[in-house]
């Protein structure tokens, strides 16, 4: 670990924000050795740009469950920015395409609680 690396984890006073922080930084430092960056300012845009691209194109609930398995720094770096109500539009959009015509509007908006379940029901149209 650098200098830099050690003293950055020894700011956070807390074991587990150090240990974040070191696993946060062997990530870094494997992106900028695989792709042959000097900075890891680099590494970190890269880094971040393929975690995002990753996300954007994941269900909604795969990308929680993928993202459970990154350490908790590389996991908040996986969530920024990250606007549910865009994701869950395009999700609907996908699964409208193989909706019978009408039924995509309620049952996306049963989804999104715009729509009581029950109404959906009483109209013959599952949410």
């Amino acid at each position: 670990m650098s200098a830099e690396d050690e003293g950055a984890a020894q700011m956070s006073g807390h074991p587990s924000f150090n240990h974040t922080i070191e696993e946060a930084n062997i990530w870094l430092k494997a992106v900028a050795e695989r792709l042959h960056f000097e900075d890891r300012r680099h590494a970190y845009s890269a880094l971040r740009a393929t975690l995002h691209a990753l996300r954007d194109r994941l269900a909604p609930e795969s990308a929680v469950h993928m993202s459970a398995q990154l350490p908790m720094l590389i996991r908040g770096l996986f969530f920024e920015g990250w606007k549910m109500r865009r994701i869950l539009r395009a999700h609907f959009r996908r699964v409208a395409a193989g909706l019978p015509d009408g039924s995509e509007n309620c049952g996306a908006g049963c989804v999104r609680g715009d729509l009581d379940p029950a109404r959906c029901r009483r109209n013959g149209q599952t949410g």
